[in-house]
Order: structure tokens, then sequence, then C-alpha cells
């Protein structure tokens, strides 16, 4: 198994939506952190991403932000992220 994934999220976003759907139907679990809801992890998205675009995400150094569903499958296999 890899190492653990963060998703950051926003409320109502269809690509956040989407990817949670992706990560959940290919069986990945992950930690999905909701940016509307918490100002501290909008921040620290900010930080880790340099933008405030959602989804982003997070394993270990390596970031996907601001992504679809195609992204997110081509990012997981080239780095080598399994469930």
């Amino acid at each position: 198994m890899s190492a653990p994934l963060k998703l950051y999220v926003k409320t109502g976003c269809p690509w956040c939506l989407s990817a949670n759907q992706y990560l959940d139907s290919h069986g990945y679990h992950y930690e999905e952190i909701d940016v509307r809801r918490d100002p501290h992890a909008f921040d620290e998205m900010i930080r880790i991403s340099g933008q405030t675009f959602a989804p982003t995400l997070v394993v270990d150094s390596k970031i996907l932000a601001d992504f679809g569903p195609e992204e997110l499958e081509q990012f997981l296999k080239t780095e080598g992220i399994v469930p």
C-alpha cells in the first residue's frame, strides 16, 4: 500500500465529487479535508499547492492540484500510487 493520501475538497465542487468517486471505486483509502469547513485546512492547501483550487491530492511530497478524473488516473499510475 502507498503512503497516506490527503484529498482537499470543497463542498459542492463537481471535480471533487469525481475525485471521491474515482478513489472510492478503485479501492483507495484517503483522508478527505473540506477546506470550506476548515479555514486552516484551506490555508494549508494553499501553502502546499500554491493555489486555491480543489480538488488537491497530496501523497508524501507529491501534489496534484486542480485536476479532473483523467489527470488523477494518470498521476496515480505515473507515481506508482496503488490502493
